[in-house]
């Protein structure tokens, strides 16, 4: 099976890493708050069977740089997505995207769909219309003392095993990568800038143009999500808006469905994509 092997690109002086495998048409993964392209790493080697896979660490995130003179919103995500498939040499890609992944995805998408071949959506956020859950955590990442434990490698850690079944598999040598890049203060600062950039505006500009976004779309979600308790409704809304859209549900997975069940997510979405 092909592994994935790690690289670095520079982009607008930021410098960006992502991990690569397999050849064919592309798929870029791309991850949410508080992890990286390591929530890929099971995901990749079967998907790079058939195609030529990216998984992206967003500025802010992982081993990408985490400058704190940028804004952290949509047009600055979809800016690097644009320019980093510039630097790859891809026109076109397919997308696989998972909780604020999801809205930098999707902005993308619809402001670019002759460039999307395809989207697969995991737990995710897509409308302005938000949960009592997603307003908590905005309001956290607005309070000293509690946004500072979040973004610290304890809180992500905390953050990892609130959002999987399976807790037994983050031991110390699955959890490491997700924290290491957040024992610098200055990193910190940037994940809270991060993870409380995107603005409501831009979820709306999602909501309005993906109705008419024609790529194939594909709904796999855990449905014991306890960080977006309302992702069945939010699944379930975007099928009513493309009812072509195939929907699975995972009974045994939590947010984190890359963790509880990386095979399964794995399998789903390769038999999607080919």
């Amino acid at each position: 099976m092909t592994q994935a092997t790690s690289h670095y690109t520079t982009v607008h002086n930021l410098r960006l890493h992502y991990l690569e495998a397999g050849e064919g048409d592309p798929i870029l993964l791309l991850h949410g708050f508080p992890t990286s392209s390591h929530l890929y790493r099971n995901i990749l080697p079967e998907l790079a069977r058939t195609h030529r896979v990216i998984a992206l660490d967003l500025p802010g995130y992982g081993l990408s740089d985490k400058p704190l003179d940028v804004t952290y919103d949509f047009d600055f995500y979809a800016d690097v997505i644009s320019s980093l498939l510039a630097a790859l040499g891809i026109s076109e890609t397919n997308l696989v995207v998972h909780d604020l992944g999801g809205p930098v995805g999707l902005y993308w998408a619809v402001q670019h769909p002759q460039r999307v071949q395809s989207v697969v959506l995991l737990n995710t956020l897509v409308y302005p219309e938000t949960s009592w859950a997603v307003k908590l955590f905005l309001l956290a990442m607005r309070t000293p003392v509690l946004r500072d434990y979040l973004v610290s490698p304890k809180g992500i850690v905390a953050a990892m095993k609130f959002g999987v079944v399976q807790k037994k598999r983050l031991n110390r040598a699955i959890l490491t990568p997700y924290t290491a890049p957040f024992e610098d203060p200055a990193a910190r600062k940037a994940l809270i800038k991060a993870g409380s950039g995107l603005g409501i505006k831009g979820l709306a500009k999602i909501a309005k143009g993906l109705p008419s976004l024609e790529a194939p779309l594909r709904l796999i979600y855990g449905e014991k999500d306890r960080v977006l308790p309302d992702v069945a409704k939010t699944m379930q809304r975007v099928q009513r808006a493309h009812p072509n859209a195939q929907l699975t549900a995972l009974p045994n997975c939590g947010h984190f469905l890359q963790e509880d069940d990386p095979d399964q997510v794995a399998q789903l979405i390769a038999e999607f994509l080919t």
